[in-house]
């Protein structure tokens, strides 16, 4: 990782990933209900069936009334070591590589790229940075009284993803760069998701192409970073 970063850089950086992530994590809890007791501590899901994370880690909460994120480290009341000690290695990491967003107590929402203006929108942006500098992707966001919602990052043996075959990377590359809106350079989110994921990425030499070589796959980009063209040998043995 480079000596100085910018939040846009590390948002490019997770978001293949942690959408990658986050779409398992659906299919792993899907309509369990949550539960947090930060005094014991202990995060689960329950309802017709229970999982209870190994670990988690409270990273911050967005509140609407000040417009801002408040990393748990900084708040007033207080939390278990246990919980808050990966939110501050996340602050030691932004102040290590310049990154202000990370490295301050309080952040505006408009101070965040795009300005956003909603709690969840703010927890994306902030959580996906946290998860790349962490090597934790899995998260979870709720409410947690009069519109703040509070962000997690959670450890389960369940949460790790199934070995990457070439059509779910081809078909997650394309749901990301279409649906991701703080994806802003292709390229680099393209080859951030293949060093990652242990795809063994390579660059031609003119920077123009980028191979996944663990999955025979081959991704173009124009002058602009985008991504204008994916290839390669997609049968039914390879989804």
């Amino acid at each position: 990782m480079q000596n100085s970063l910018t939040l846009p850089d590390l948002l490019n950086d997770a978001a293949i990933l942690s959408l990658e992530h986050q779409l398992h994590l659906e299919t792993v809890v899907g309509d369990l209900n949550w539960h947090v007791d930060l005094a014991e501590p202990k995060f689960d899901f329950h309802g017709e069936s229970e999982l209870v994370c190994e670990r988690f880690h409270l990273l911050g909460s967005a509140a609407p009334g000040p417009g801002s994120w408040l990393w748990a480290w900084a708040n007033p009341s207080g939390f278990l070591p246990e919980t808050i000690e990966l939110a501050e290695s996340v602050r030691d990491l932004g102040r290590e590589y310049g990154v202000p967003e990370l490295a301050e107590p309080e952040v505006p929402f408009a101070a965040l790229p795009g300005s956003p203006e909603e709690p969840h929108q703010v927890l994306s942006l902030l959580t996906d940075a946290a998860k790349v500098l962490t090597g934790r992707f899995t998260a979870y966001n709720g409410p947690v009284g009069g519109g703040t919602r509070a962000a997690f990052l959670l450890e389960h043996p369940s949460f790790l993803l199934a070995e990457a075959t070439p059509m779910h990377a081809v078909s997650l590359i394309q749901q990301a760069v279409s649906g991701v809106p703080y994806i802003t350079d292709h390229r680099r989110a393209v080859y951030s998701y293949g060093r990652l994921r242990g795809l063994d990425p390579e660059f031609s030499a003119d920077g123009r192409t980028l191979a996944l070589k663990a999955l025979g796959i081959g991704l173009e980009f124009d002058e602009l970073n985008r991504l204008t063209r994916i290839e390669g040998s997609l049968t039914p043995d390879s989804i």
